[in-house]
Protein backbone atom coordinates (compact mmCIF):
# COMPACT_ATOMS: atom_id res chain seq x y z
CA UNK A 1 0.00 0.00 0.00
CA UNK A 2 2.85 2.39 0.83
CA UNK A 3 4.47 1.78 -2.55
CA UNK A 4 1.22 2.45 -4.39
CA UNK A 5 0.51 5.71 -2.55
CA UNK A 6 4.05 6.95 -3.10
CA UNK A 7 4.09 6.21 -6.81
CA UNK A 8 0.64 7.67 -7.30
CA UNK A 9 1.65 10.87 -5.54
CA UNK A 10 4.71 11.29 -7.75
CA UNK A 11 2.73 10.56 -10.90
CA UNK A 12 -0.07 12.92 -9.90
CA UNK A 13 2.30 15.81 -9.28
CA UNK A 14 4.13 15.08 -12.52
CA UNK A 15 0.85 15.07 -14.39
CA UNK A 16 -0.10 18.41 -12.90
CA UNK A 17 3.28 19.79 -13.91
CA UNK A 18 2.89 18.54 -17.45
CA UNK A 19 -0.53 20.15 -17.63
CA UNK A 20 0.81 23.43 -16.27
CA UNK A 21 -1.57 23.34 -13.31
CA UNK A 22 -0.29 26.24 -11.26
CA UNK A 23 3.33 25.16 -10.94
CA UNK A 24 6.48 27.17 -11.41
CA UNK A 25 8.12 27.20 -14.80
CA UNK A 26 11.08 24.92 -15.42
CA UNK A 27 14.65 26.11 -15.41
CA UNK A 28 16.78 27.84 -12.80
CA UNK A 29 15.59 31.16 -11.45
CA UNK A 30 18.31 33.79 -11.68
CA UNK A 31 18.19 36.17 -8.76
CA UNK A 32 19.88 39.55 -8.78
CA UNK A 33 22.85 38.42 -6.68
CA UNK A 34 24.05 35.33 -8.57
CA UNK A 35 27.32 37.18 -9.24
CA UNK A 36 28.02 36.99 -5.52
CA UNK A 37 28.67 33.24 -5.70
CA UNK A 38 32.24 32.07 -5.22
CA UNK A 39 34.49 32.08 -8.27
CA UNK A 40 35.23 28.55 -9.44
CA UNK A 41 38.82 28.74 -8.20
CA UNK A 42 38.00 29.92 -4.68
CA UNK A 43 39.52 27.52 -2.16
CA UNK A 44 37.05 25.21 -0.46
CA UNK A 45 36.37 25.31 3.27
CA UNK A 46 37.40 22.81 5.90
CA UNK A 47 34.92 19.98 6.27
CA UNK A 48 32.50 20.57 9.13
CA UNK A 49 31.32 16.96 9.52
CA UNK A 50 33.33 14.97 12.11
CA UNK A 51 35.99 12.83 10.46
CA UNK A 52 34.70 9.68 12.16
CA UNK A 53 31.26 10.19 10.63
CA UNK A 54 32.72 10.74 7.19
CA UNK A 55 34.86 7.62 7.38
CA UNK A 56 32.02 5.48 8.71
CA UNK A 57 29.90 6.41 5.69
CA UNK A 58 32.45 5.01 3.22
CA UNK A 59 32.36 1.27 2.44
CA UNK A 60 34.50 -0.52 -0.14
CA UNK A 61 34.56 -4.06 -1.50
CA UNK A 62 38.26 -4.46 -0.91
CA UNK A 63 41.55 -2.61 -0.51
CA UNK A 64 42.23 0.38 -2.73
CA UNK A 65 45.92 -0.44 -3.23
CA UNK A 66 47.64 -1.93 -6.30
CA UNK A 67 44.67 -1.26 -8.57
CA UNK A 68 45.01 -1.41 -12.35
CA UNK A 69 41.88 0.65 -12.99
CA UNK A 70 40.21 3.56 -11.28
CA UNK A 71 37.98 2.72 -8.30
CA UNK A 72 34.30 3.63 -8.60
CA UNK A 73 32.37 5.66 -6.06
CA UNK A 74 28.61 4.95 -6.08
CA UNK A 75 26.32 7.65 -4.68
CA UNK A 76 22.65 6.81 -3.96
CA UNK A 77 19.56 8.84 -4.71
CA UNK A 78 17.26 10.83 -2.46
CA UNK A 79 15.46 8.77 0.23
CA UNK A 80 17.82 5.84 -0.39
CA UNK A 81 20.93 4.24 1.09
CA UNK A 82 23.54 2.37 -0.97
CA UNK A 83 22.45 -1.18 -0.18
CA UNK A 84 18.83 -0.60 -1.15
CA UNK A 85 19.80 1.37 -4.25
CA UNK A 86 22.76 -0.62 -5.55
CA UNK A 87 23.04 -3.86 -3.58
CA UNK A 88 20.87 -5.94 -5.91
CA UNK A 89 22.24 -4.60 -9.19
CA UNK A 90 25.43 -2.54 -9.61
CA UNK A 91 27.39 -3.98 -6.70
CA UNK A 92 26.76 -7.54 -7.88
CA UNK A 93 27.68 -6.67 -11.46
CA UNK A 94 30.81 -4.77 -10.48
CA UNK A 95 31.91 -7.61 -8.22
CA UNK A 96 31.54 -10.07 -11.09
CA UNK A 97 33.54 -7.75 -13.36
CA UNK A 98 36.31 -7.41 -10.79
CA UNK A 99 35.79 -3.67 -10.32
CA UNK A 100 36.85 -2.06 -7.09
CA UNK A 101 34.00 0.06 -5.75
CA UNK A 102 33.09 2.11 -2.72
CA UNK A 103 29.71 3.45 -1.63
CA UNK A 104 28.95 6.52 0.43
CA UNK A 105 25.96 6.68 2.76
CA UNK A 106 24.52 10.18 2.83
CA UNK A 107 22.91 11.48 6.05
CA UNK A 108 19.23 10.81 6.66
CA UNK A 109 18.87 8.78 3.47
CA UNK A 110 20.01 11.77 1.42
CA UNK A 111 17.07 13.91 2.54
CA UNK A 112 18.99 16.43 4.66
CA UNK A 113 20.92 19.49 3.54
CA UNK A 114 22.70 18.58 0.28
CA UNK A 115 25.48 20.99 1.23
CA UNK A 116 26.31 18.61 4.10
CA UNK A 117 25.98 15.57 1.84
CA UNK A 118 28.55 17.18 -0.43
CA UNK A 119 31.14 16.99 2.35
CA UNK A 120 30.72 13.21 2.44
CA UNK A 121 31.52 13.08 -1.27
CA UNK A 122 34.55 15.34 -0.84
CA UNK A 123 35.90 13.04 1.88
CA UNK A 124 35.20 9.94 -0.21
CA UNK A 125 37.02 11.32 -3.25
CA UNK A 126 40.04 12.39 -1.22
CA UNK A 127 40.22 9.12 0.70
CA UNK A 128 39.83 6.87 -2.33
CA UNK A 129 42.26 8.75 -4.54
CA UNK A 130 44.88 8.97 -1.80
CA UNK A 131 44.69 5.25 -1.08
CA UNK A 132 44.58 4.14 -4.71
CA UNK A 133 47.05 6.72 -6.09
CA UNK A 134 44.59 6.97 -8.96
CA UNK A 135 41.67 9.04 -10.12
CA UNK A 136 38.17 8.09 -9.00
CA UNK A 137 35.18 7.41 -11.26
CA UNK A 138 31.82 8.47 -9.85
CA UNK A 139 28.47 6.82 -10.61
CA UNK A 140 25.46 8.50 -9.05
CA UNK A 141 21.72 8.12 -9.32
CA UNK A 142 19.28 11.05 -9.13
CA UNK A 143 20.55 13.35 -6.34
CA UNK A 144 23.56 11.03 -6.23
CA UNK A 145 24.43 12.12 -9.76
CA UNK A 146 24.13 15.79 -8.82
CA UNK A 147 25.74 16.08 -5.37
CA UNK A 148 29.26 15.13 -6.62
CA UNK A 149 29.05 18.29 -8.71
CA UNK A 150 28.59 20.30 -5.51
CA UNK A 151 31.86 18.85 -4.25
CA UNK A 152 33.63 19.68 -7.51
CA UNK A 153 32.18 23.20 -7.65
CA UNK A 154 33.11 24.34 -4.15
CA UNK A 155 36.19 22.20 -3.32
CA UNK A 156 38.39 22.78 -6.39
CA UNK A 157 41.08 20.35 -5.18
CA UNK A 158 38.69 17.45 -5.89
CA UNK A 159 38.73 18.15 -9.63
CA UNK A 160 42.21 16.64 -9.92
CA UNK A 161 40.96 13.46 -8.24
CA UNK A 162 38.15 12.58 -10.65
CA UNK A 163 38.22 11.06 -14.13
CA UNK A 164 34.52 10.37 -14.85
CA UNK A 165 31.27 11.67 -13.40
CA UNK A 166 28.38 9.49 -14.56
CA UNK A 167 24.84 10.46 -13.62
CA UNK A 168 21.68 8.38 -14.01
CA UNK A 169 18.81 10.87 -14.35
CA UNK A 170 20.66 13.32 -12.11
CA UNK A 171 18.78 16.31 -10.74
CA UNK A 172 21.30 18.76 -12.20
CA UNK A 173 18.69 21.43 -12.82
CA UNK A 174 16.13 20.19 -10.35
CA UNK A 175 12.57 19.18 -10.93
CA UNK A 176 9.31 21.05 -11.16
CA UNK A 177 7.77 18.15 -9.26
CA UNK A 178 9.54 19.53 -6.18
CA UNK A 179 8.36 23.04 -7.07
CA UNK A 180 4.82 21.75 -6.66
CA UNK A 181 5.35 19.33 -3.79
CA UNK A 182 7.34 21.82 -1.69
CA UNK A 183 4.67 24.50 -1.75
CA UNK A 184 4.07 22.96 1.68
CA UNK A 185 6.83 21.78 4.07
CA UNK A 186 9.09 19.03 2.77
CA UNK A 187 12.54 17.75 3.60
CA UNK A 188 15.58 19.96 2.92
CA UNK A 189 16.90 18.06 -0.10
CA UNK A 190 13.51 18.20 -1.82
CA UNK A 191 13.49 21.98 -1.41
CA UNK A 192 17.02 22.18 -2.77
CA UNK A 193 16.11 20.08 -5.82
CA UNK A 194 13.21 22.32 -6.79
CA UNK A 195 14.03 23.85 -10.16
CA UNK A 196 14.03 27.42 -8.80
CA UNK A 197 16.04 26.79 -5.62
CA UNK A 198 18.88 28.99 -4.49
CA UNK A 199 20.91 25.81 -4.02
CA UNK A 200 20.72 25.03 -7.74
CA UNK A 201 21.53 28.62 -8.65
CA UNK A 202 24.74 28.24 -6.67
CA UNK A 203 25.54 24.76 -8.00
CA UNK A 204 25.22 25.84 -11.62
CA UNK A 205 26.96 29.20 -11.23
CA UNK A 206 30.28 29.86 -12.89
CA UNK A 207 30.56 26.52 -14.69
CA UNK A 208 28.64 23.27 -14.60
CA UNK A 209 31.60 21.15 -15.73
CA UNK A 210 35.36 21.36 -15.37
CA UNK A 211 38.30 20.63 -17.66
CA UNK A 212 39.90 17.23 -17.34
CA UNK A 213 36.70 15.49 -16.24
CA UNK A 214 34.45 13.42 -18.51
CA UNK A 215 30.75 13.78 -17.79
CA UNK A 216 28.14 11.26 -18.89
CA UNK A 217 24.49 12.04 -18.24
CA UNK A 218 22.16 9.13 -18.98
CA UNK A 219 18.52 10.10 -18.58
CA UNK A 220 15.09 8.87 -19.57
CA UNK A 221 12.51 10.94 -21.37
CA UNK A 222 9.80 9.05 -19.48
CA UNK A 223 11.13 10.23 -16.11
CA UNK A 224 8.29 11.05 -13.71
CA UNK A 225 10.47 12.49 -10.92
CA UNK A 226 13.12 14.65 -12.60
CA UNK A 227 10.78 16.73 -14.74
CA UNK A 228 11.00 17.90 -17.46
CA UNK A 229 13.53 15.51 -18.99
CA UNK A 230 12.40 16.00 -22.57
CA UNK A 231 12.94 18.64 -25.21
CA UNK A 232 16.03 20.69 -26.06
CA UNK A 233 16.95 21.42 -22.43
CA UNK A 234 16.27 18.35 -20.28
CA UNK A 235 16.70 18.97 -16.59
CA UNK A 236 19.39 16.32 -16.16
CA UNK A 237 21.59 17.64 -18.97
CA UNK A 238 24.80 19.56 -18.35
CA UNK A 239 25.19 22.71 -20.41
CA UNK A 240 28.22 24.83 -19.55
CA UNK A 241 31.87 24.58 -18.61
CA UNK A 242 35.08 23.07 -19.97
CA UNK A 243 34.40 19.39 -19.20
CA UNK A 244 33.82 16.82 -21.92
CA UNK A 245 30.08 16.07 -21.80
CA UNK A 246 27.73 13.49 -23.29
CA UNK A 247 24.02 13.96 -22.52
CA UNK A 248 22.29 10.79 -23.71
CA UNK A 249 18.63 9.88 -23.44
CA UNK A 250 17.99 6.14 -23.22
CA UNK A 251 15.53 6.63 -26.06
CA UNK A 252 18.36 7.84 -28.32
CA UNK A 253 19.93 4.42 -27.93
CA UNK A 254 16.70 2.42 -28.03
CA UNK A 255 13.78 4.33 -29.62
CA UNK A 256 10.54 3.73 -27.77
CA UNK A 257 12.33 2.51 -24.67
CA UNK A 258 10.34 3.05 -21.49
CA UNK A 259 12.17 3.48 -18.19
CA UNK A 260 10.93 5.36 -15.16
CA UNK A 261 13.05 7.23 -12.65
CA UNK A 262 13.45 4.27 -10.32
CA UNK A 263 14.43 1.71 -12.96
CA UNK A 264 17.12 3.84 -14.62
CA UNK A 265 19.02 3.90 -11.35
CA UNK A 266 18.68 0.23 -10.50
CA UNK A 267 17.73 -2.30 -13.16
CA UNK A 268 17.70 -0.72 -16.61
CA UNK A 269 20.02 -2.45 -19.10
CA UNK A 270 20.43 0.61 -21.34
CA UNK A 271 21.43 2.88 -18.48
CA UNK A 272 23.90 0.28 -17.24
CA UNK A 273 25.40 -0.11 -20.71
CA UNK A 274 26.08 3.64 -20.85
CA UNK A 275 27.69 3.55 -17.41
CA UNK A 276 30.02 0.71 -18.35
CA UNK A 277 30.85 2.29 -21.69
CA UNK A 278 31.98 5.45 -19.90
CA UNK A 279 33.99 3.48 -17.35
CA UNK A 280 35.74 1.37 -19.95
CA UNK A 281 36.68 4.07 -22.48
CA UNK A 282 38.49 7.38 -22.48
CA UNK A 283 36.02 10.23 -22.56
CA UNK A 284 32.32 10.03 -21.77
CA UNK A 285 29.96 7.34 -23.00
CA UNK A 286 29.30 7.12 -26.74
CA UNK A 287 25.84 5.91 -27.67
CA UNK A 288 27.13 4.56 -31.01
CA UNK A 289 29.15 1.95 -29.10
CA UNK A 290 26.09 0.50 -27.34
CA UNK A 291 24.92 -2.69 -29.12
CA UNK A 292 21.26 -2.74 -30.07
CA UNK A 293 20.93 -6.14 -28.40
CA UNK A 294 20.84 -4.21 -25.11
CA UNK A 295 17.40 -2.91 -26.08
CA UNK A 296 15.95 -6.40 -25.72
CA UNK A 297 17.44 -7.10 -22.29
CA UNK A 298 14.82 -6.94 -19.52
CA UNK A 299 17.40 -6.27 -16.78
CA UNK A 300 20.95 -5.05 -16.42
CA UNK A 301 23.72 -7.41 -15.31
CA UNK A 302 23.68 -8.12 -11.58
CA UNK A 303 19.90 -8.21 -11.33
CA UNK A 304 18.47 -11.64 -10.53
CA UNK A 305 15.40 -12.12 -12.76
CA UNK A 306 13.87 -14.42 -10.15
CA UNK A 307 13.85 -11.67 -7.51
CA UNK A 308 13.88 -8.53 -9.67
CA UNK A 309 10.27 -7.57 -9.03
CA UNK A 310 10.66 -8.10 -5.29
CA UNK A 311 13.95 -6.18 -5.16
CA UNK A 312 12.55 -3.29 -7.16
CA UNK A 313 9.44 -3.11 -4.97
CA UNK A 314 11.61 -3.09 -1.86
CA UNK A 315 13.63 -0.18 -3.23
CA UNK A 316 10.54 1.87 -4.07
CA UNK A 317 8.94 1.03 -0.71
CA UNK A 318 12.08 2.17 1.10
CA UNK A 319 12.06 5.39 -0.91
CA UNK A 320 8.47 6.03 0.10
CA UNK A 321 8.98 5.30 3.78
CA UNK A 322 9.67 8.53 5.72
CA UNK A 323 11.34 6.72 8.63
CA UNK A 324 14.88 8.01 8.96
CA UNK A 325 14.28 11.01 6.71
CA UNK A 326 15.12 14.55 7.71
CA UNK A 327 12.18 16.48 9.23
CA UNK A 328 10.09 18.53 6.85
CA UNK A 329 10.85 22.24 6.87
CA UNK A 330 9.02 25.20 5.30
CA UNK A 331 11.95 26.39 3.14
CA UNK A 332 15.33 25.31 1.83
CA UNK A 333 18.35 25.65 4.13
CA UNK A 334 20.31 28.88 3.79
CA UNK A 335 23.40 28.70 1.65
CA UNK A 336 26.66 28.19 3.53
CA UNK A 337 29.13 31.12 3.72
CA UNK A 338 31.66 29.31 1.49
CA UNK A 339 29.18 29.46 -1.40
CA UNK A 340 29.74 33.19 -1.72
CA UNK A 341 32.62 35.28 -2.98
CA UNK A 342 35.10 36.17 -0.26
Amino acid sequence: MRVSRFRLLVLLVAALVAAGAGTASAGPHRGPDTGAFAPVDQRGPKLSVPAADLQKALRCNGPLTRLTSDPVLLVPGTTLEPGVNFGWNYLRAFDRDGRRWCTVTLPQDATGDVQVAGEYVVHALRTMSRAAHRDVDVVGYSQGGMVPRWALRFWPDTRDLVDDVIGLSPSNHGTVVADAACARPCNPSFHQQASRSRFLQALNSGAETFAGIDYTVAYTQTDEVVVPNVGPAPSSALRTGAGTVANIALQEVCPGHVADHFSIGSSDAVGYALVVDALDHDGPADRSRIPLTVCAQPFQPGVDPATAAQDFAAMVAYAGNPAGNAPDVPAEPPLKPYVFRR
